[in-house]
C-alpha cells in the first residue's frame, strides 16, 4: 500500500461558485506526490460519493464557501458509509465556523476541516501521516 499514489478526490458539492482555492489546494496535493481526481462545480452529494467509489479514492477533499457545510457534508459522509467507503479520509476545506468543524469532526462527518489560509504543507502532511498510519494498521 505504502508504494502507490494516495489517490485524493476534490470535489465541489453544492452551489458554491468559487473554484480558485481547490484549485490551489488539488495542484499542491499533485505537486506533493499524490493522485488528485477533481470534479469541478456544483457536484451532489451522490456525484461525490459515487464518484469516490468509482475512483477507488483513499481521501475525499470537500470544497464549501456557500454555507451548507452542515447539510452537505453529513449527507456526503453518510453516503460514502453506504457505498464501503467508511475508510475514506473526509476533510472538508473552506469557510466553516469554528464551532460547526468542531460538531462535524466529533459526529463523525468530517474527520478534519482546513480553513482558508491553512499552509498546504499542514494539508498534505496530515494526508501523508493518515496514510502511513492507516498503511501500518
Amino acid at each position: 500500500m505504502e508504494n502507490r499514489k494516495i489517490r485524493v478526490l476534490v470535489a465541489k458539492p453544492g452551489l458554491d461558485g468559487h473554484d480558485r482555492g481547490v484549485k490551489v489546494v488539488a495542484r499542491g496535493l499533485r505537486d506533493a506526490g499524490m493522485e488528485v481526481i477533481y470534479t469541478g462545480l456544483h457536484q451532489t452529494p451522490q456525484q461525490v460519493a459515487e464518484t469516490a467509489l468509482q475512483e477507488d479514492v483513499d481521501v475525499v477533499g470537500l470544497s464549501v464557501l456557500s454555507g451548507a457545510h452542515m447539510t452537505l457534508v453529513p449527507k456526503i459522509k453518510e453516503l460514502l458509509t453506504e457505498k464501503g467507503l467508511d475508510d475514506v479520509l473526509l476533510l472538508v476545506g473552506g469557510i466553516v465556523p469554528a464551532d460547526d468543524a468542531e460538531k462535524l469532526r466529533a459526529e463523525g462527518h468530517a474527520d478534519q476541516i482546513f480553513t482558508p489560509g491553512e499552509p498546504l504543507e499542514k494539508i498534505t502532511a496530515y494526508i501523508y501521516d493518515w496514510f502511513k498510519a492507516k498503511s501500518n494498521s
